[in-house]
């Protein structure tokens, strides 16, 4: 959806292969050449989690690297969506579930950028939308 807002076009979008945010918002939302992105996990179009499988006994195992890499090749896809990449974005927000987990989510994550790269804040919080969910990623693009 597009609109003008005190004369600067402004575009909300929902990517259709992606996971359909679990509320009324959009996978991003442009504001001229800024493109913010929603919050961001691991979550795929079938609304299963990369990074998290379940053994025969229902034993789970949650991977932070499948899960981070998971984040920043969605987010990219959304960018793609919005005629960037990677390279256009200006900040990231992070918020991981444990920061025993900040070690490997650095190491997938600097693999992707280097220290020219986004601004970044990374945090730890209580919970995310899903108990398999270790990280959840949010971001801003300029994208003139």
């Amino acid at each position: 959806m597009t609109a003008t807002v005190n004369s600067v076009e402004c575009e909300a979008l929902v990517l259709a292969e992606k996971a359909r945010p679990r509320g009324a918002y959009p996978h991003y939302k442009r504001s001229g050449p800024f493109v913010f992105i929603s919050g961001t996990s691991a979550r795929r179009s079938d609304n299963s989690i990369a990074g998290a499988d379940a053994d025969a006994l229902g034993t789970t195992k949650l991977d932070i690297g499948t899960q981070t890499k998971a984040c920043i090749e969605n987010i990219r896809d959304i960018l793609k969506a919005a005629g960037g990449d990677l390279e256009n974005l200006v900040e990231i927000s992070t918020f991981l579930l444990s920061m025993n987990d900040f070690g490997g989510y650095n190491e997938v994550y600097n693999k992707y950028f280097s220290s020219d790269g986004p601004a970044r804040t990374t945090v730890a919080v209580h919970q995310l939308p899903h108990p398999h969910l270790l990280i959840e990623i949010k971001g801003v693009a300029f994208i003139p």
